[in-house]
């Protein structure tokens, strides 16, 4: 229960910092990276449905990895911290 209540306060002062940090509504750049060969792109990606999202990939120098860069528009802030909830549910990815 402890980790649960430290993750709301990360998602809650995380939540502050966006709305100090830009007007919304507005653009957002996410950065993850996954491992190559796995579904975790196409389940990320899926948090994205129905948002008009720009994806950028660029794979490791062994091709073991793929960092992705995403930027779609979001009315709210929120909007923004449901998808990292999201996001840090798939094991695997790596938020940045």
């Amino acid at each position: 229960m402890a980790q649960n209540a430290a993750s709301e306060d990360f998602y809650s002062r995380f939540h502050e910092q966006l709305e100090a940090s830009q007007a919304w509504p507005g653009n957002y750049l996410f950065k993850f990276i996954i491992k190559t060969n796995t579904d975790h792109k196409e389940r990320l990606l899926s948090l994205f449905e129905g948002k008009e999202a720009k994806l950028t990939e660029k794979s490791s120098r062994k091709q073991n990895y793929v960092s992705l860069s995403i930027v779609a528009h979001f009315k709210q802030a929120e909007e923004v911290v449901q998808i990292y909830r999201q996001a840090n549910q798939i094991k695997g990815i790596f938020v940045l």
